[in-house]
Parts: structure tokens; C-alpha cells; sequence
């Protein structure tokens, strides 16, 4: 997706076949009187919804970061009008300066076309205008995992292994299709009013990575970082079931299994030291803990063919029944107590005090750099079909225990820039003047400390970004 690729096209030798005579019979047809059209997104996509930020009413501001804001807003034009979203606003001309960031950008607009998962975030609709990108998820008004793991310190066996199971078929759902996650932490797993989990944030993500290929790009939170990540050898899939073995110590003691006071330390721990599991898990925890976190990529669970398969027949998942799970018939450990759709309790009072503004959009970028957005407009399936019949969020600031480092993510240093966006609706129009719907055409064996409690401290805070 964020790649170039290269194109070999076969050719016939057609040699042997010049001297051939080919006789064609053609009945004769009536004269059918014909009219050229255009193919444009217009005449193609008959039924698409045309879609803009005029279409949207800002409601609360659910979070910010250097590169946009994160709205609540409300449709209300077109179909499902009155419904509630969060609508992801990003400034091109920040984006354009960084090529990392265009390529984060990417990944995460034509990933979150590609992907259908219940616990992977619903894109509903993408568009743009002459300085903006607009990405309309679905609203996940649970707030973040993280949120409710620092009010409960840490979770007990029963809940951890719900969330896992279902962290668990969302991975190997991409891993299906070819996709390693490579940032799975407690800040891009949301809750959905229900309880439920839902991946967001796909920027780090990696396209075409099936049996035996690898990719050596170093990016991810340094504390949920794969060895294999980190010495820059090459990696696969297995990247997001180390991931996953930390998220789970972290679940279930207060703190990631391996952290120090700066990155490089962080960083030799990975490498160099032995995990300490307290002694009030289980058994089957400690096993699962310890297969996930096997240093070795080719020793640890889910590394085989049966990738997700492996991990889900476990003693740890025992009690669960992964189609009841999938299909969202087991009852959450905890559902967000919600007044409304509106509801913005589970989001941090910074934001949600703010006024919402979507600033003037005056920024003029030149052909080239309007380019890289080229098939950023999107409508879903799901909103075409119901035409016809009638949630990532900016990071903000992280508490931390006192003698951990910093969760920086680390994305690629280099990105080549690639084709336009992949889109379902190839056509796209300059942005129309005035009040119209811009949608402007334009990838060794020393062990760590202990631990001293099973709870989250809350103290120093580290930004994302």
C-alpha cells in the first residue's frame, strides 16, 4: 500500500501468427444509436452520497494533537442523518512535510477500507478539501482500554482473557489479509457502548505480509516493541503476538514487562533480560505470558501457519467459546455506564471543555503535494445500501509508572511516496466553490526489577507526539 510496486506484463510472440489469415463472420446488427459518456465518479457511482463537513454538526471536541482534531459530530444531511460519529480532522500541509506522516496517513485511509472485523473501527465515510482531510468513524463513546485499566489498576484473569480473545480474533483477522498491526497498546484499543473492543490507529500498519515474508521497517512503542523490531533483522507477524504477551502482562500487573527510566535501557531489557512473573497468576497465564514473549520469533506462539489458531487453543482461553465471542454473545466484563449518544464521559475533560471549532480552511498546497491525496474520498458499502434502501483518536498525555520510559512511537525514518490512494470510488472533482461538498481531487539473562504492586501508579506523563 505504502510501497512501490513493480509490474512485469507478459507478452505473446505474435511472430508465427502474422502469417496467419483470420476470417471473421459478423451478422449484421441493426444501427443502435449511441451517446458518449464520460466516466467520471458522477456517472460511475450513480448512487454515491456526495459528502462534506457541512454535512456534520460539531458537537465536542474528543481530542487533539499536532496534526488535527477529533470531533463528535452529528450527520445531518443525507443519509443517517441525526446519527452520531467521530470525525478525524487532518491538516494537509502539516502532513505533506513529513513523509512519515503522509505514509501514516495512507496506511490508515485504505486499511480501514480494506478491513471489516466487529472489534476493527468502522470507516463510514472519507473526504477532503483543499487544506483537510476528513476521516468519519464510527464513535466508540467507551473511551480507551487504557482509561479503564488505570481506574481498575489491573484486571483480573476472567476479564483480561475477554478482551485478549477478542484483541486476539482481530489480529488474526488481519493477519488474513496480510496486515501486521505492529502498535497493539492500551491507548489504540477503544470500547464501543456496549463494552466491546475495537482496534483503531492503523498508521504503523504493513500490507503484504503473508508466509515467509518479512519487512525491516522499525516503528511501534518501544515498550510493546518485538525484539526482532528492535535489531532491525526482519520481522513478520509474529511482531503483534509479542505485542500481545505484553499487553497481557500489563493487563493483569499494572505495567509492561519491561521498562526503565530511559529508551535505550528500555530497550536492553527487551533484549537481554528474563521476564519476572509475580506469583499470584495462574498456571495457564504464566504459560501464555511466557510463549508470547519468547525472544526467538520462531519459538513463539502464533508464529506457525495457523497463526491466531495456535494462540486461541491454549488452557488460558479454555472457557471460551470463540463463536459466541466473534459474534458478541458474551456479555462484556464492564459496559460504559452512557446517558445518551452523546455521552463524552469516558473522554478527558481537557478536550470535551473545549469549544468545537473546525478552523478556516485556507491553506493552498500545490499540485504536487494535493497529490498524495489523490482517491482519498470514500463512502462505505454499508451507507451505499442503505442509500438505496431509504475511532483512532489523537493520543494526549500518558501517565506512567516512575521507572518507565516515555511510550514514544518510533515510525519509519524514510518513505518513498507512492500511486494515489486505493478507493473504491476512482473519480473524484476539484472542490467546488462556496457552500458546495469539497472532495478536491488531488503507506542475557539478567532478570528486569521486580515488581513491587500489582496496580497502575499514576504519576510522571509522557506525550505521543
Amino acid at each position: 500500500m505504502a510501497s512501490m510496486f513493480d509490474i512485469d506484463i507478459e507478452t505473446e510472440d505474435v511472430s508465427e501468427a502474422e502469417d496467419e489469415v483470420c476470417d471473421f463472420t459478423v451478422a449484421e446488427t441493426d444501427i443502435v444509436q449511441t451517446e458518449e459518456v464520460e466516466l467520471t465518479s458522477a456517472t460511475v457511482n450513480r448512487d454515491s452520497e456526495r459528502v462534506g463537513p457541512e454535512c456534520f454538526e460539531l458537537l465536542t471536541v474528543l481530542g487533539k494533537g499536532g496534526y488535527g482534531k477529533v470531533f463528535q459530530v452529528r450527520k445531518v444531511q443525507g443519509g443517517q442523518t441525526g446519527k452520531i460519529f467521530a470525525m478525524k480532522v487532518l491538516r494537509k500541509a502539516k502532513i505533506v512535510c513529513n513523509a512519515k506522516d503522509t505514509a501514516h496517513t495512507r496506511a490508515e485511509r485504505e486499511i480501514l477500507e480494506t478491513v471489516r472485523h466487529p472489534f476493527i473501527v468502522d470507516l463510514l465515510y472519507a473526504f477532503q478539501t483543499g487544506g483537510k482531510l476528513y476521516l468519519i468513524l464510527e464513535c466508540l463513546s467507551g473511551g480507551e482500554l487504557f482509561m479503564q485499566l488505570e481506574k481498575e489498576g489491573i484486571f483480573m484473569e476472567d476479564t483480561a482473557c475477554f478482551y485478549l480473545g477478542e484483541i486476539t480474533l482481530a489480529l488474526g483477522h488481519l493477519h488474513s489479509n496480510g496486515i501486521i498491526y505492529r502498535d497493539l497498546k492500551p491507548e489504540n484499543i477503544m470500547l464501543n457502548h456496549q463494552g466491546h473492543i475495537k482496534l483503531t490507529d492503523f498508521g504503523l500498519c504493513k500490507e503484504s505480509i503473508h508466509d515467509g515474508a518479512v519487512t525491516h521497517t522499525f516503528c511501534g512503542t518501544i515498550e510493546y516493541m518485538a525484539p526482532e523490531i528492535l535489531t532491525r533483522l526482519g520481522h513478520n507477524r509474529a511482531v503483534d503476538w509479542w505485542s500481545l504477551g505484553a499487553l497481557m502482562y500489563d493487563m493483569m500487573t499494572g505495567s509492561p514487562p519491561f521498562t526503565a527510566e530511559n529508551r535505550k535501557k528500555t530497550i536492553d531489557k527487551i533484549l537481554k533480560c528474563k521476564i519476572n512473573l509475580p506469583p499470584y497468576l495462574t498456571v495457564d497465564a504464566k504459560d501464555l505470558i511466557k510463549k508470547l514473549l519468547k525472544k526467538s520469533s520462531a519459538q513463539r506462539l502464533g508464529s506457525s501457519n495457523m497463526d491466531c489458531l495456535d494462540i486461541q487453543k491454549h488452557p488460558f482461553f479454555r472457557h471460551i467459546s470463540w463463536d459466541d465471542l466473534l459474534n458478541k454473545r458474551v456479555e462484556p466484563p464492564y459496559r460504559p455506564q452512557l446517558k445518551s449518544d452523546e455521552d463524552v464521559s469516558q473522554f478527558d475533560s481537557i478536550f470535551t471543555r473545549q469549544t468545537p471549532v473546525d478552523s478556516p480552511d485556507d491553506t493552498s498546497l500545490s499540485h504536487g503535494a494535493q497529490q498524495a491525496f489523490a482517491g482519498f474520498t470514500y463512502v462505505a458499502p454499508s451507507v451505499l445500501e442503505s442509500l438505496k434502501e431509504g475511532f483512532s483518536f489523537e493520543p494526549r498525555a500518558r501517565t506512567r509508572r516512575q521507572n518507565s520510559s516515555p511510550r514514544t512511537p518510533i515510525s519509519p525514518p524514510k518513505f518513498s511516496m507512492a500511486g494515489p490512494f486505493k478507493s473504491s470510488m476512482e473519480g473524484e472533482h476539484s472542490p467546488p466553490p462556496a457552500q458546495a461538498p469539497a472532495t478536491a481531487s488531488l503507506d542475557n539473562g539478567s532478570a528486569s526489577q521486580p515488581i513491587r504492586t500489582p496496580a497502575r501508579n499514576k504519576k510522571q506523563k509522557a506525550h505521543r507526539r
